[in-house]
This record gives structure tokens, sequence and C-alpha cells, in this order.
């Protein structure tokens, strides 16, 4: 189907984004335009603007932030996915950027954009929810921060406010005594997480602490398996208590009772993993 007729506009400065965004209220950001293009074509939105962000290259970087490492909302996927800082100081995030879509798609789509989408499928939100990371957002107000718990609000839904946007996500490093793993599963290579698991802790005393386990696809957002983490914690059985707390959807990929035992048996393979890592 051919998109709605809309106006563009390319986007100088991050500055100017903001100001372009301001003079329509249905206006959209164009960044590597995985999410947007498919809604235009469907005409599931009409925006009478699109502001392509696409070309403002200082949002493109990896950089060591002290603690954390900084990531520019406009890195491609496969920037991510090679960036030696990540790869030394946060190998968990570049593995999950080179798990995403094909190369074409790691190629064009960005880390911003993944992000800013609120897919509750997509990888990326529920990895940046385990890390306990920060998303920084540019308003006409000037820049604010907002923690990942705080972050994804819905599907399709973000604290991003339709005139603002995403300008860089920090993660924090992971030191030798982390351990991590990232596990999905999809009927087809390139298809969303049916259920993805992200985990992430510490080892201690024999066993772990700081135990994180973010879901993909087991509600409205990304969501924080605590129960799962209390166990992992415990050296219990952290995969009993996977889906505890969540809310997964029925669709034409699985049933929510699936997607249940989905999430039990992925987090019960992702600790084994991480811990023989």
């Amino acid at each position: 189907m051919i998109p709605a007729a809309f106006d563009y506009e390319v986007a100088e400065s991050v500055g100017h984004a903001v100001s372009l965004l301001g003079e329509r209220e249905d206006a959209k950001l164009l960044a590597g335009g995985h999410s947007l293009l498919p809604l235009l074509r469907l005409r599931a939105i009409r925006p009478s603007l699109i502001v392509d962000v696409g070309r403002l290259e200082e949002l493109s970087y990896v950089r060591d932030a002290g603690g954390t490492v900084a990531i520019g909302a406009l890195t491609r996927h496969q920037d991510v996915a090679t960036a030696p800082l990540l790869q030394e100081h946060n190998p968990l995030v570049s593995y999950v950027a080179g798990l995403i879509g094909d190369p074409q798609v790691r190629h064009r789509g960005t880390i911003g954009g993944s992000l800013a989408h609120g897919d509750p499928a997509s990888d990326l939100p529920a990895v940046l929810l385990a890390l306990d990371g920060e998303v920084d957002v540019a308003g006409a107000d000037g820049v604010r921060t907002v923690a990942a718990v705080d972050f994804f609000t819905g599907v399709f839904t973000t604290a991003a406010g339709p005139r603002e946007i995403v300008t860089e996500i920090r993660v924090p490093k992971l030191g030798g005594g982390h351990v991590w793993s990232y596990l999905k599963f999809h009927r087809r290579a390139q298809d969303w997480a049916t259920v993805g698991v992200a985990a992430v802790a510490e080892r201690s005393n024999g066993g772990v602490s700081n135990a994180a386990i973010a879901l993909v696809n087991m509600g409205a957002t990304p969501v924080r398996a605590t129960a799962a983490e209390a166990a992992w914690n415990a050296g219990e059985d952290a995969g009993a208590a996977a889906d505890v707390g969540t809310e997964p959807p029925t669709d034409t990929n699985a049933s929510a009772e699936f997607r249940r035992h989905l999430a039990r048996v992925l987090v019960g393979r992702a600790i084994l993993e991480a811990l023989a890592g």
C-alpha cells in the first residue's frame, strides 16, 4: 500500500528536530525507518510531517562514560554489535544487537529507534531493563534522563513525548565477576521473539548476587521477573518462578499459557548458560 501524503524535513541538529516536531501535533521522527515505514505503508499512522534525523552524525557513537558506556541514539545495530568498547565492558548489549533481524536491518536500524518504538517483542528494551540502563530524551525544555524501569510505559508507548527525541543510552560496565545470557524462542530466524530472556548477575560466594532477569513479550512492556531474580539470588529454582506477575499476550504466534511455559524453560536455560560462561 502507498503511504498517505506527508511533508518531509531533514533535521540539521537535535534542536532543529525538536523545533520541527513542535510545528505539528502528528509529526513523526524517521531514523532507520524499520519501524516507521511499515506503519506508513499500512496507513496505520498518517503523519502530516516526517522529520528525518538519520543524518545527525553527532548521535552515532559508542563512548566510555566512566562507570557506564554511552551509546548515541542513532548508532546502528551493526555498530553496537561490533563496538570494541561494548564487547569489552558490556558484551550482553553487543551480543543482542547482533541477533536483531538480518544484516540489512542491522545496518539501517538504530538503537534509539528500537527503544523509542516500545515494542514489547523487541530484544534491546528487555536488555536495557535488565541492566538498569538510562535513556536521555531531548525536548524544548532541554535534556532529561529517564531510568529504563520508567521508560517503557505500554505497548508501543514510552516516556519520550511526541515532541521529544531520544539522544543517548547508557549501560553499566560489567566487571569480570558478572555472568550473563540472552535467549529467545522464535519460529524462524528473523521473527520477533515469541519469548525472550535477558539474565545478568554477579558471582558471589559460590552463587550469585544482584541477579536481574528481564522478559520479552511477556506483557505490554518488557518486564522484570522479580520472583525469578529472588530465587536465583537464593540458589533456588528461578525458572519455576519466571512467569510470576506477568501478563503475556495471546496472539497468532502463541497462547498466553504457552508463553508462560516458554518463560519458565528459557529462564532456567539462560541461568545455566550464564553460569557456564
